[in-house]
């Protein structure tokens, strides 16, 4: 009983020291560490190290609505987090 209890609370305290981690991460503090989330037609925003690899990916030169296309937006840094500006 009493090893069941002990492994109890090695969990809650586990999972307690996990949550206040995660709570502290940040994307990003300026807008250049923020990237399109993807190669062609990004309608959204990552951190850099979550950049997609567009190597020897060729896109279509339209500007489509509702993306970053043709400087209809751009990538930064808002609370800590890429979004699109």
């Amino acid at each position: 009983m009493k090893t069941i209890l002990i492994l109890f609370l090695l969990l809650i305290t586990a999972c307690a020291s996990n949550s206040n981690n995660t709570q502290t991460t940040a994307e990003c503090t300026t807008a250049s560490d923020c990237v399109p989330s993807s190669c062609c037609h990004a309608s959204s925003c990552v951190p850099k190290d979550q950049a997609p690899n567009c190597t020897d990916t060729f896109c279509s030169l339209d500007c489509q609505e509702g993306t970053l296309d043709c400087n209809q937006g751009a990538c930064g840094c808002v609370n800590n987090k890429c979004q699109v500006v």
